[in-house]
């Protein structure tokens, strides 16, 4: 999908990340297994910085699946010279069509998240396999349905740099799991987000307290759920702004 088969919202995002190289941003699906399903995710890179291997990100999609959204924020991502994959948590061909159907294939995972853990585990697998990437540099950021999924692959101990969860469902467990996290946590959120209210963000600060992790927290006042959806009643452009450049910054020092 080149820059040009984006809708006029999500170009003029796109164009909002500098390009540091200037040479083309290649993309392409990429295929995939976990336990029998198969996945189809979504890569961009730019060619110019293949002569060795690459910090990469991996960029998880909200309860739409692989689409424009979780795409246009890779070619952004590719254009400051990472890696960046977008990986497939619903399996090949599973793409909502609506809000209801995307609800119906996410209750899935919140409601199995070792199987969400796993299918993201999968994803960092094939990433950090692939000669172009540097495989003791990846960080995972995701969106909604997508930031819930890395903070739960972070607490599974996964080898991660850093994790972003951008107005994400946030869970907290008893037992605390926190402690298996092993890289920095920036967490995104809108002031107004009843998906994930002030008692749900408090109880998992506190875990990442308890164990001492390294965590980061940016809050936008009046910022609903799904703020960064560009098109959606729900876009704030300046805190989504805001965040793709605190979430950059955060790439910039973890990686």
């Amino acid at each position: 999908m080149a820059i040009d088969d984006f809708v006029p919202e999500w170009r003029e995002i796109i164009e909002t990340a500098p390009d540091v190289s200037g040479s083309p941003v290649l993309e392409a699906p990429v295929r995939y297994d976990h336990e029998g399903t198969a996945c189809e995710g979504y890569l961009a890179w730019k060619p110019a910085y293949t002569h060795k291997p690459r910090p990469a990100v991996m960029l998880v999609h909200d309860w739409m699946g692989v689409g424009p959204n979780i795409r246009a924020r890779a070619v952004m991502a590719a254009r400051l010279g990472y890696v960046a994959f977008a990986p497939d948590v619903y399996g090949a061909g599973v793409r909502p069509r609506n809000a209801q159907d995307a609800s119906a294939q996410a209750a899935g995972f919140y409601a199995d998240l070792d199987l969400f853990r796993g299918r993201l585990q999968a994803g960092l697998d094939w990433l950090s396999a692939q000669p172009g990437v540097h495989g003791a540099k990846i960080a995972a950021a995701g969106y909604c349905f997508g930031g819930t999924g890395v903070l739960e692959l972070a607490r599974s101990g996964a080898d991660l740099c850093g994790v972003a969860p951008i107005h994400g469902r946030l869970i907290s467990h008893e037992p605390s799991d926190a402690g298996q996290i092993r890289g920095k946590v920036l967490i995104l959120a809108g002031g107004d987000d009843p998906v994930s209210p002030d008692s749900a963000l408090l109880a998992v600060l506190n875990e990442l307290r308890d164990v001492g992790i390294e965590w980061e927290l940016d809050m936008y006042g009046g910022a609903p759920h799904a703020y960064t959806i560009a098109g959606a009643p729900s876009f704030r452009a300046e805190a989504d702004r805001r965040t793709w450049l605190s979430l950059t910054d955060f790439l910039s020092r973890v990686l």
